[in-house]
């Protein structure tokens, strides 16, 4: 389950790092594609912080 929150994580990370990307050639939508670019950071942090349990040994 580790495994796959992770790829699912780091896949919405990079895809939110290609929204930033492409927010220079999106005419009209700039700040839309943006602000979804940091939506899907923001997701992509969230699932490890938020959603899986603890790993430390206490």
């Amino acid at each position: 389950m580790n495994v796959f929150a992770f790829v699912i994580a780091m896949l919405l990370f990079l895809l939110g790092m290609l929204a930033f990307g492409m927010a220079f050639v999106a005419t009209g939508f700039e700040t839309l594609v943006f602000a979804g670019g940091i939506l899907l950071i923001a997701v992509s942090l969230a699932i490890p912080f938020h959603l899986l349990g603890r790993t430390d040994g206490a």
